[in-house]
């Protein structure tokens, strides 16, 4: 089977679950993947972190995977969220994205549990033998409490399903040594929107970002500009979205990063679940000033 490595690229959005009175805004979400698909996101993640996956149902995660085909499917690539720190529940839910025809699967490393390397190697081995999507690794230890080390995805990318990974260490030493130690069609993807201009400078390919959902057409162009190696854009793009980036993480993310679709009339509410909760009073003034200030959208 071929595994499609070649579209993971780019601007791929960790895309926000809008609810209204407890329950999916399923308006909401279909004019924002339509809204994506303008402003020229390059692909698009449904229930990953800041989709806020934890607390959505099996029959919640499917709900979003047919809308998001219904409106998406064969525009940009499609990025199922899966991962649990089951794995059992892991290999149910993959199967389900799969059989929907999402186009990847995208695994959190197993939180809470703090398995070994060898725990976490036979955890995504597991998966990778039992499916046929393709794969994305997601390494995230500032939320899961464990760290998913260069030496053990080197060994992960040699199943031929295991196709990239979301890296959010934080750590340009760590990228650096992925890279070296992956074969060079493995799809490095940064995790976070602060390390996604060195990640691509040392050999990244894109970045899964929060900051998409709020101005998704310059983060499309700033990647297209680290991209392409120009290298003098680029920094200047990462420099005027820092403010962004930095006010997005305010308080815990999708807090802020609902806030600001509600301020924009993007989405109806910024409701949030429990046991997350609504920005204060001070992380909401300064989301404000940042928005107006900085960019004009509110």
């Amino acid at each position: 089977m071929n595994y499609q490595r070649e579209s993971l690229r780019g601007s791929i959005v960790a895309l926000v679950t809008p609810f209204k009175e407890g329950k999916i805004d399923e308006r909401s979400f279909r004019n924002l993947i339509n809204w994506h698909l303008k402003e020229g996101t390059h692909a698009l993640l449904i229930s990953g972190t800041t989709g806020e996956s934890s607390t959505l149902s099996k029959e919640e995660k499917k709900r979003l995977f047919e809308i998001a085909l219904e409106e998406a499917k064969g525009k940009v690539p499609l990025i199922a969220g899966t991962g649990t720190n089951d794995t059992m529940k892991t290999l149910e839910l993959t199967k389900m994205a799969e059989e929907m025809g999402m186009d990847y699967a995208l695994l959190v490393t197993p939180y809470y549990n703090r398995p070994t390397q060898n725990g976490l190697y036979e955890h995504y081995k597991f998966i990778a033998k039992n499916t046929n999507i393709p794969l994305i690794l997601y390494n995230v230890p500032g939320r899961t409490g464990v760290n998913l080390l260069p030496d053990t995805v080197s060994k992960l990318a040699k199943f031929e399903n295991i196709v990239a990974i979301k890296e959010a260490c934080g750590d340009l030493k760590q990228i650096s040594e992925l890279y070296m130690k992956c074969p060079r069609d493995f799809v490095i993807l940064s995790g976070d929107d602060f390390t996604a201009y060195p990640t691509i400078m040392l050999g990244g390919k894109g970045v899964i970002s929060v900051a998409a959902n709020i101005m998704p057409k310059e983060m499309s162009q700033f990647m297209e500009y680290c991209l392409s190696q120009d290298l003098q854009k680029a920094m200047e793009m990462h420099y005027y979205l820092y403010p962004l980036f930095k006010v997005l993480f305010i308080e815990t993310n999708p807090v802020p990063a609902k806030e600001a679709l509600y301020l924009m009339g993007l989405i109806d509410t910024p409701e949030v679940r429990l046991p997350l909760s609504n920005l204060s009073e001070n992380s909401l003034h300064q989301l404000k000033s940042v928005l107006k200030e900085h960019y004009k959208i509110v």
